[in-house]
């Protein structure tokens, strides 16, 4: 399978911190990729870079064969890169529906239709007509995924869309995840639920203070020495949820 999104030797620092060195990193087409690692690795720093909300210091990011390194944010977007952020991105006072037309970018008679299927399909379409800031958090990340959808990218970032949710949601974004996959949309996934992204991915990519240490299938991956090592006193094995931080969607 070609690779539909790449890093090649990209770098960037803060204040003389350099919170990502000489990353290079493949996703192919039609695949679900896992991105993880320690705080601070520098997984989000890499998502910013790849759709333009930081700039790289430093070398080259490619959609399929296409240059887009440093480009904005909102070409990024049109060019096919749709991703949501560890803290939802939404416009809590307009309507769930209105936050959908919005991200559709277009004002066609179909709009309308294709939001309230892609809110149907992660099973907050009851909500269409209500405040985006009335709802719960669950809720919210399954409004920035259909958000996201809405606009049929052809690669998928998803920033820890398993963080703070119950299980029972967690499954739910799994199980979505994995229909779109099947019909060929590819993802590519920030997670510290290791359960989650080991059960899910493909390929699993590991970072360490900006670098990749390790990558390949989520078997290989969970075993390596670098990967335990990068960890160091995590556990990497499972992770569950605060089940008083979590919320029903």
């Amino acid at each position: 399978m070609s690779a539909l999104l790449r890093t090649e030797g990209v770098y960037k620092s803060f204040g003389g911190v350099r919170a990502l060195d000489t990353c290079t990193i493949e996703v192919a087409e039609g695949t679900v990729a896992g991105l993880i690692g320690p705080n601070g690795s520098g997984k989000t720093t890499l998502f910013n870079v790849i759709t333009g909300y930081n700039k790289a210091d430093a070398g080259e990011v490619y959609l399929a064969d296409r240059r887009i390194t440093n480009s904005a944010p909102d070409k990024v977007f049109a060019l096919g890169i749709g991703r949501t952020f560890q803290l939802t991105r939404i416009f809590p006072r307009l309507t769930v529906m209105e936050n959908m037309l919005v991200a559709s970018q277009h004002s066609r008679a179909g709009a309308r239709k294709r939001a309230m299927e892609q809110l149907e399909f992660v099973g907050i379409d009851g909500y269409h007509a209500a405040l985006a800031g009335t709802l719960s958090y669950g809720q919210r990340k399954l409004l920035e995924l259909a958000y996201v959808l809405v606009a049929d990218p052809a690669i998928i970032l998803l920033d820890e869309p398993a963080g703070g949710v119950n299980l029972s949601l967690v499954n739910h974004i799994a199980h979505r995840i994995r229909e779109l996959n099947a019909a060929g949309k590819t993802f590519l996934i920030v997670e510290h639920n290791m359960e989650f992204v080991m059960g899910l991915c493909d390929q699993v990519t590991v970072l360490d203070s900006g670098t990749v240490v390790a990558a390949g299938p989520p078997d290989i991956v969970r075993t390596d020495r670098r990967v335990l090592d990068a960890y160091l006193g995590e556990d990497i094995e499972e992770t569950e949820d605060d089940p008083a931080a979590a919320e029903d969607a």
